[in-house]
């Protein structure tokens, strides 16, 4: 009998161990699901009141505002942007009020608000208002809501804004968005989004398809060449500065021909939003990759506590080094089947012997050229050398001191011996060339501290979120604040720190 009664006494004492110890897991914030509920629900190290923080759109900034009475009025002029886009290259795109994408409005949940809009353009156009539950009148749509609207004409939008989340404006002319006509709309909630974050950041995702030799993008091509972030190819884009236990919120807005599976190291996200507004937390869905598809906006949050230099960027490989595109010269050791076919080619337009498309020239190729030099395999090619010295003694007469370029170093130890003889050689060693790094052509103080050299691999669809501890926080806002930018897009954080 007393054994008995022992044995249940034991086994209840070991169910309850148990279940106290599922428990102890449970409420750890280091145990599986349960660390993911606490990021989920964690703010900041530093607590307050919750507030509608400023949205940043790097390298872009806002559209100001007057007050007419109740009403915030905003003065928004499409017309032809010269962008530079990369150190090396600037194009001619159709933007607003200076830059493409345009300037980012932000407003607040029972504004109202009216939009001044002027064409300056050499053809008529519209503007539609993405995501916005308005009147028929305000939709944007020429020729049914509206008449287009004509070079040097206006139309006058007026909203009374009732809904709050990641919105956009752009043309309704479909090639003229592909020009570069965006914008971003964001309609901060009358009760602040909980948990606060401390930084709120944007980025837009736009493709260019624009010739090495030329300014103007293609509008009508399917492959692009330029793979940009707020108007910027990486390493050209800047980093999102956060401190050290920041909860941090990135909005992503696409209006290209690609959908973008963006990908953050480093860290684990919520998606919190689409371009429908804000969802409810219960269907929160976490992960580090979030695919953000043609006319969608999704947002992102979570909590900077891993100190470093992590990537941001879209996980599409070719989308991280502008689509392999040759802007710059073809690849070589193509033995077999050559590098590619021009633009011209991809779009269509075909030319050859001995009749297109039945000539050799159509044949299958890998990737396509933008050298305006026809099928690469028009063009004789031999094996590129595999050393620095190597690659400048085939190139007599150019500029090999590029001033602020710095030319990696292709280590001897970096290729191996029997590299020629395998299959698929090469890939990422850099093209067998030396690879160009640029730290000082795209100097900023938003790269201070990053290690040297690191522009060199940057491409496309790439920049940093940088979780900076205290101190080298504080020294990269300080550089910020002395570098006096006017219409800084940081001014919100700067003027908080």
């Amino acid at each position: 009998m007393s054994d008995r009664r022992t044995f249940i006494q034991k086994a209840f004492g070991l169910g309850a161990g148990l279940f106290a110890s599922s428990r102890l897991f449970a409420d750890s914030p280091h145990g599986g699901s349960s660390r993911n509920e606490h990021l989920k629900r964690s703010r900041s190290m530093r607590p307050g009141p919750a507030f509608n923080m400023p949205v940043v759109t790097t390298d872009i900034g806002d559209l100001p505002y007057t007050m007419d009475g109740d009403t915030k009025v905003f003065h928004l002029i499409a017309e032809v942007v010269k962008q530079k886009i990369n150190p090396a290259k600037t194009i001619d795109v159709w933007g607003f009020n200076g830059s493409a994408p345009g300037p980012t409005i932000q407003v607040n949940q029972g504004d109202h608000v009216r939009v001044i809009f002027e064409n300056r353009l050499p053809e008529p156009t519209s503007l539609h208002w993405h995501g916005f539950e308005d009147i028929i009148q305000n939709d944007g749509m020429p020729g049914i809501s509206q008449a287009p609207v004509k070079p040097g004409g206006r139309f006058v939008y007026e909203f009374n804004i009732h809904q709050a989340g990641t919105y956009f404006y752009h043309s309704h002319m479909a090639m003229q968005e592909m020009a570069g006509m965006l914008g971003a709309f964001i309609m901060h909630p009358k009760e602040p989004y909980q948990p606060h974050c401390d930084k709120d950041f944007l980025i837009h995702l736009q493709e260019y398809a624009v010739l090495p030799s030329n300014t103007v993008p293609n509008t009508m091509n399917m492959e692009f060449d330029w793979l940009v972030f707020n108007g910027k190819a990486a390493p050209a884009t800047t980093p999102l500065i956060a401190q050290l236990g920041d909860r941090v919120r990135i909005r992503f807005v696409n209006l290209g021909m690609d959908h973008h599976p963006m990908h953050l190291h480093g860290h684990t996200f919520y998606t919190t939003g689409t371009e429908g507004g804000r969802i409810p937390e219960a269907a929160w869905w976490p992960g580090n990759t979030v695919l953000v598809g043609v006319a969608q906006a999704r947002d992102i949050e979570f909590v900077a506590n891993n100190p470093g230099d992590w990537m941001i960027h879209c996980h599409l490989p070719h989308h991280m080094m502008n689509q392999m595109s040759s802007t710059a010269g073809k690849m070589t050791r193509t033995a077999g089947m050559p590098a590619g076919g021009d633009m011209n080619t991809g779009m269509g337009m075909l030319q050859g012997a001995p009749g297109a498309p039945l000539g050799e020239d159509y044949g299958p190729t890998l990737g396509r050229g933008l050298g305006g030099v026809g099928n690469a395999a028009d063009t004789a090619t031999t094996n590129g050398p595999l050393s620095q010295k190597k690659a400048m003694d085939t190139m007599p007469g150019m500029q090999h001191d590029t001033g602020n370029m710095q030319m990696g170093q292709m280590e001897p130890d970096n290729i191996a011996k029997n590299a020629n003889d395998v299959p698929n050689f090469p890939q990422d060693a850099y093209m067998e060339g030396p690879m160009m790094a640029m730290d000082e052509m795209v100097d900023r103080p938003e790269n201070y501290g990053l290690r040297p050299g690191w522009s060199g691999f940057m491409q496309g669809m790439m920049t940093f979120v940088r979780v900076l501890p205290p101190d080298k926080y504080d020294e990269v806002i300080s550089r910020m604040k002395q570098a006096n930018r006017p219409a800084d897009p940081y001014a919100a954080i700067l003027e908080r720190s």
